[in-house]
C-alpha cells in the first residue's frame, strides 16, 4: 500500500487563505487523523522511530555537524539576539544572524573561560550552531526549544527549580559579556542585530536507533537531516511539485516551508490524489497535530461537507 505522506506547517499558518474548491472536497471527503502531540519534533517523530524516544535535538545535529557525538552529552547554545524593553528581555532571533566563522570565534572567546570553568567547553562547528559538551552522566532541567520562545518573553521559557538555577546563572554571565563585547558595537553600526545572548536547548546524549517505514525522505531541515542520517535513510531535495516518481514505495515529503494554500492543492494535494491507485493513500501531517488521510474509495463520500478553511478543519 504506497503512502505519500506531506508534513506541512500548523493549519493556522494558513489562516484567512481559502482552501481551493478541488482540495476542499477532497478534506471533506478524507479521514481526520487522531490528533498528534503539536510541534516539529512530534510530528517528525510520528514518521522516524527514535529510541530512546526523548529526540534530544543537540546530540543529533553534533553528530551531523561534526561527527563526534557519541560519547558525550550535549546542550545547544545557539547566538541569540534579546530585545531588551519594560517587561524584560524579548527573543527576536536564534541561530541565523548571519554570523561568519571569525565573528563566531571572535563572540565565543571570552566565553570560554566561564563555561570551562563549569567543566562544558563551547564549541561552533558552524555558525549558526553552537554547543556545550557535557559528561553523559550530567542531570539537566527542561529546555525550552527557540521555536516555543521566538518573539516571547524569556523569563516564562528559563529552566526552573533547583537544576535550572545553574543555568540561569550561567545565562546571565552570557549576557554581561556578550552586551559588552566590542563587535556587537560594530553590528549595531551596520544595521545587523547585535548576538547579546545564549540559547540553551536540545541537550541529551545521541539516539542508541533511528529507524522509519518510510523508504524515501524528501527534505533539508537539520533535524530530519540528522535523522534520516542516523536511520541511514538518504535524504533528496524536495521536488517542484508532485511526480508519479513518489509512487514508488512510501515517501515522506518535507513541506513545512509552504505557506501558500494554493500552491499547496494544485502542486501537490490534487495530482496526488488524482494518481491514487487501489489501496495507496495520501497522508497530510500538520505541525499542530493534526492530519487528514486520503484514499481513491472515499471519491462516494459526496455527502460530505467540503472543508474551505484549514484553520478551522475541526
Amino acid at each position: 500500500m504506497p503512502r505519500l505522506t506531506l508534513l506541512l506547517a500548523a493549519r493556522s499558518r494558513f489562516r484567512g487563505q481559502a482552501v481551493p474548491q478541488g482540495m476542499a472536497r477532497v478534506l471533506g471527503r478524507a479521514d481526520k487523523t487522531v490528533e498528534g502531540s503539536p510541534g516539529s519534533k512530534p510530528q517528525l517523530q510520528r514518521h522516524l522511530e527514535v529510541i530512546p524516544n526523548h529526540c534530544p535535538e543537540a546530540p543529533i545535529t553534533r553528530q551531523l555537524d561534526a561527527r563526534d557525538a557519541i560519547h558525550n552529552a550535549w546542550l545547544r547554545a545557539d547566538p541569540a539576539f534579546v530585545q531588551v524593553d519594560i517587561n524584560g528581555g524579548r527573543m527576536m532571533a536564534c541561530g541565523e544572524l548571519g554570523l561568519s566563522p571569525e565573528d563566531c570565534e571572535a563572540l565565543r572567546a571570552p566565553l570560554k573561560p566561564g563555561f570551562g570553568d563549569e567543566g562544558f567547553p563551547i564549541s561552533a562547528p558552524v555558525p549558526q550552531r553552537w554547543y556545550l559538551m557535557l559528561s553523559r552522566e550530567s542531570k539537566l532541567p527542561v529546555f525550552a526549544s527557540p521555536e516555543d520562545v521566538l518573539g516571547d518573553n524569556l523569563e516564562p521559557h528559563l529552566p526552573a527549580g533547583d537544576t535550572g538555577r545553574r543555568w540561569r546563572r550561567l545565562l546571565n554571565e552570557t549576557q554581561v559579556i556578550l552586551h559588552n563585547h566590542p563587535l556587537n558595537a560594530q553590528r549595531i553600526r551596520r544595521g545587523l542585530s547585535p548576538v547579546n545572548s545564549l540559547w540553551f536547548w536540545g541537550g541529551g546524549v545521541l539516539p542508541d536507533f533511528v529507524r522509519s517505514a518510510h523508504a524515501s525522505v524528501f527534505g533539508d531541515e537539520v533535524l530530519l537531516k540528522g535523522l534520516c542520517e542516523l536511520a541511514k535513510l538518504p535524504l533528496r531535495p524536495v521536488p517542484q511539485a508532485w511526480s508519479p516518481t513518489l509512487r514508488e514505495g512510501d515517501a515522506l515529503v518535507d513541506l513545512r516551508a509552504l505557506r501558500d494554500v494554493s500552491a499547496l492543492a494544485s502542486d501537490w494535494v490534487l495530482p496526488a490524489t488524482a494518481a491514487l491507485r487501489g489501496d495507496d493513500r495520501l497522508q497530510l501531517d500538520f505541525a499542530d497535530g493534526s492530519g487528514f488521510v486520503i484514499a481513491r474509495s472515499q471519491r462516494w463520500r459526496f455527502w460530505r461537507r467540503a472543508v474551505t478553511q484549514l484553520a478551522a478543519a475541526d
